[in-house]
């Protein structure tokens, strides 16, 4: 379960990641928002961080737990996502 959760993280901090690069590149992510920026980054490497230092210190349930944080949410917006693309209804 740890490594489906992780897997499930690595794709939200990747989308993440690339969302902020954007947001640099296009002036988007400015000093204005900048802070915010760093703090959500920051939260998301406090989970991965969590995450492997509770599985290192053979706590594998609290491990999955922390990943669960990120991970339930994304999974949750990913089929949300599923359902809008195959369903074939209007949602205008």
């Amino acid at each position: 379960m740890f490594w489906i959760l992780l897997g499930i993280d690595i794709v939200a901090a990747a989308i993440l990641v690339y969302f902020f690069f954007i947001g640099l590149a296009d002036g988007s992510v400015s000093s204005f928002n900048i802070g915010l920026w760093l703090g959500i980054l920051a939260g998301v490497s406090a989970i991965f961080a969590g995450g492997f230092a509770l599985r290192r210190a053979a706590r594998p349930v609290l491990a999955s737990l922390i990943l669960t944080i990120l991970a339930f949410p994304t999974a949750l917006y990913g089929l949300f996502l599923l359902v809008a693309v195959t369903s074939g209804v209007r949602w205008n």
